[in-house]
């Protein structure tokens, strides 16, 4: 850790324990820094209950509250993926509350019981650069099969499955899409295609902004961002379904503030929480229907979601990346 992490550390564990003796609202963020800090301001704006946020990465946060369960020292755990929050469910970490918005959600975005909801999903896309492909006389892909096209040959940069989830999501996608032998009959074939796999989750997007490809695949973040900042970049959300990450929040067991903790879970899932995804530029889907994620931007129920066992896609991921690096990258 550097010497500004540490330092971070100390005044944020220091802030926090001020913050909890100030009835403050105390949130463990996995979420993106930044765009957390801007989520939580307009909570506050919004409905007067001050907050206290403390970013940790998804390990270290779990970890964390299981060590502080006698005596809980935070309210809410904001992000990570859904499959995380199940386990801090399992190991009675966490405290049912059905938000008066759970209605307006998904199955996909809640728990059951109430034990967590969805903050946003961030579904896989193809980022494309309409100006390069125009050049080359290449039109613009619609579907995952369109990405055999030899047109394409060395034109693709996406990430690999065997060191980003990412690229597990893509290969986990097109297994519910065609079944198993025949995704990595798909994956075989588009393969020549591919300029590189990156080691990142979020490299292709930045090499399409640079001109460095004009396809690139990964979560969608990365490529409305580049639209928002100006760039001749169309978001395809291949027709045959799309896999997405969820991130999810749950109120911990024992939270010092649960009804401050309600309302802000109340307020994430409203319309008005919802919006702020995009006021606040994060670039994450909202997880309602009725809410957009921006200009130019369709809404989440006109895109395909492809939904995959979180369990399977666990005990499965050795098994799955080894037949990738077999039947794909090593023909």
């Amino acid at each position: 850790m550097t010497l500004s992490a540490k330092f971070f550390a100390a005044t944020a564990f220091a802030a926090l324990m001020g913050a909890s003796s100030a009835q403050a609202l105390v949130v463990y963020s996995t979420t993106e820094e930044g765009s957390a800090a801007r989520l939580l301001a307009a909570f506050t704006a919004e409905t007067g209950v001050k907050t206290q946020m403390v970013f940790l990465s998804s390990g270290p946060a779990l970890s964390r509250i299981e060590a502080e369960s006698d005596r809980p020292q935070a309210d809410v755990w904001f992000g990570a993926p859904s499959e995380n929050h199940i386990l801090a469910k399992e190991r009675g970490l966490t405290q049912a509350y059905v938000s008066t918005n759970a209605g307006d959600l998904g199955e996909t975005f809640k728990d059951g019981e109430g034990f967590w909801h969805a903050i946003y999903t961030n579904p896989l896309a193809v980022g494309v650069r309409t100006d390069i492909l125009e050049k080359r006389g290449a039109p613009i892909p619609a579907s995952w099969e369109d990405l055999k096209n030899e047109a394409y040959k060395g034109l693709i940069q996406m990430p690999s499955p065997q060191s980003s989830g990412t690229g597990y999501t893509f290969l986990l996608t097109l297994r519910e899409i065609m079944g198993e032998d025949a995704a990595f009959e798909f994956m075989a074939a588009m393969h020549p295609n591919v300029q590189t796999y990156t080691q990142s989750g979020t490299a292709p997007s930045g090499a399409l902004g640079v001109g460095e490809t004009p396809i690139a695949l990964q979560f969608s973040p990365g490529f409305l961002k580049l639209v928002d900042e100006g760039f001749p970049v169309k978001v395809v959300f291949p027709t045959e379904g799309v896999g997405a990450e969820v991130s999810a929040m749950s109120i911990l067991k024992g939270a010092p503030n649960p009804e401050e903790a309600q309302t802000f879970v109340d307020w994430m899932t409203s319309a008005s929480g919802q919006e702020q995804l995009s006021v606040a530029k994060t670039y994450f889907m909202p997880i309602r229907s009725d809410v957009s994620a921006g200009e130019g931007v369709p809404a989440l129920d006109t895109i395909k979601l492809i939904s995959y066992d979180p369990a399977f896609a666990s005990e499965n991921r050795e098994r799955l990346v080894d037949r990738w690096v077999d039947e794909v990258i090593s023909q």
